[in-house]
């Protein structure tokens, strides 16, 4: 694979360093496949064009906290990937999942330029998966299980045995596995 054009790799390590809390050189010089010296001197470039970069000694690099750039326009495969993954999560059975990513993707399609736009309307007519059919809506926590994994929040649920005994239980949801039209909460 040959190097990317500087211009390209600069916007993508701001993407690298937006989308991560911290990023070493040595993984962005995997990445791109170039030398760590060259990513030294990237860094060096985005700091001299006004992009406030934080260096920890012997971690990486951050944008400095509340640092944001607007977004970075999407490749059409990009975009159609997004388009793609978006059909399969509408036929998801939690409505909260299906209604936050929906809120999600609107602002990612209003970001395409107009030919992309047009391009993502054609996809999303033309895909069509089998999984829940009906589009059965089962369950709406989805969206706050995902929230209490990652703030560690322990949660109250009513909970019911394979003897159908009905019980209250608090825990501390860690994991979520999702199977084939299912969500499986790990505790």
């Amino acid at each position: 694979m040959e190097e990317k054009p500087r211009i390209s790799r600069l916007t993508s390590i701001i993407t690298e360093l937006q989308a991560h809390k911290i990023t070493t050189a040595k993984t962005l010089a995997e990445k791109h496949r170039v030398n760590i010296r060259t990513i030294y001197r990237d860094i060096r470039t985005l700091e001299n064009s006004g992009i406030t970069v934080s260096t920890e000694e012997g971690k990486g690099y951050s944008l400095m906290e509340g640092y944001k750039l607007p977004p970075v326009m999407f490749t059409e495969k990009e975009a159609n990937a997004l388009i793609t993954e978006e059909q399969l999560i509408l036929k998801n059975k939690d409505s909260s999942f299906t209604k936050h990513y929906s809120e999600a993707i609107l602002k990612i399609k209003a970001s395409l330029k107009s030919q992309q736009k047009e391009k993502t309307t054609l996809l999303s007519d033309r895909l069509y998966f089998n999984a829940n059919s009906q589009e059965q809506k089962t369950s709406n926590y989805l969206m706050l299980l995902q929230s209490a994994i990652t703030n560690f929040e322990l949660l109250e649920i009513n909970y019911r045995s394979l003897q159908s005994q009905d019980s209250k239980r608090e825990v501390e949801p860690f994991a979520l596995y999702s199977t084939q039209e299912n969500w499986l909460l790990i505790t």
